[in-house]
Formats: C-alpha cells, sequence, structure tokens
C-alpha cells in the first residue's frame, strides 16, 4: 500500500519559495522521526532537514537559514518549506522516515531556474 505521498514542487525562479507536503500513513507517523531528502541528476540522494516526534528540527548545512521542517500529527503530515531557493536546490525531493526508511514515495520535482 502506498504510505508516502509527496507534493508541492514546480519551477520557481532563484530567490523564490515553496511549500511540499507529505502525506504519510498513520501507522508509522506519529511514532517515527521523519525527513526530507533530495537527489539531484548524476548525485547520490541526501539528508536536507530531519524532524523528531517531538519537534526538534535538524538541516544540512546547505539549507540551513532557507528551509524549514515541520508535521502536523493530526494530519500525519510532515511539510518542507523552503525559502530563498537557489538553482542548487533543484532535485526530486522525497519524504521518508528518518531512521530505517520505508519503500521510497515518487518524490515531487523542483527546479530553480530563471
Amino acid at each position: 500500500q502506498v504510505q508516502l505521498v509527496e507534493s508541492g514542487g514546480g519551477l520557481v525562479q532563484p530567490g523564490g519559495s515553496l511549500r511540499l507536503s507529505c502525506a504519510a500513513s498513520r501507522s508509522f507517523f506519529s511514532f517515527s522521526a521523519m525527513a526530507w531528502y533530495r537527489q539531484a541528476p548524476g548525485k547520490q540522494r541526501e539528508l536536507v532537514a530531519e524532524i523528531t516526534t517531538g519537534g526538534s528540527t535538524n538541516y544540512a548545512d546547505s539549507v540551513k537559514g532557507r528551509f524549514a521542517i515541520s508535521r502536523d500529527s493530526a494530519k500525519n503530515t510532515v511539510f518542507l518549506q523552503m525559502n530563498r531557493l537557489k538553482p542548487e536546490d533543484t532535485a526530486v525531493y522525497y519524504c521518508n522516515k528518518a531512521s530505517y526508511p520505508l519503500s521510497w514515495g515518487q518524490g515531487t520535482q523542483v527546479t530553480v531556474s530563471s
């Protein structure tokens, strides 16, 4: 069954903003730290941001101060607010558990270009 569904990507100009959403199955969301990852063409998937069940967050150095991860336990949803986007943020973005990831969803494409 589908457990992770990402949405919210698109084409945006440098300096712009996007808000990504990830709907997760209730079966694991409430007791799992969650994370956003991204994979750019020709590169390995990398961790972008993570959030614990208690709301503590951690970010990759490349996005600190620009991105913000949050979660809504009532909706089993995790968000990624991305501000001041740069061309190097272009990638497919995925959400998953922060530890012992489940099967990956389809992701959502973010393209930052003028």
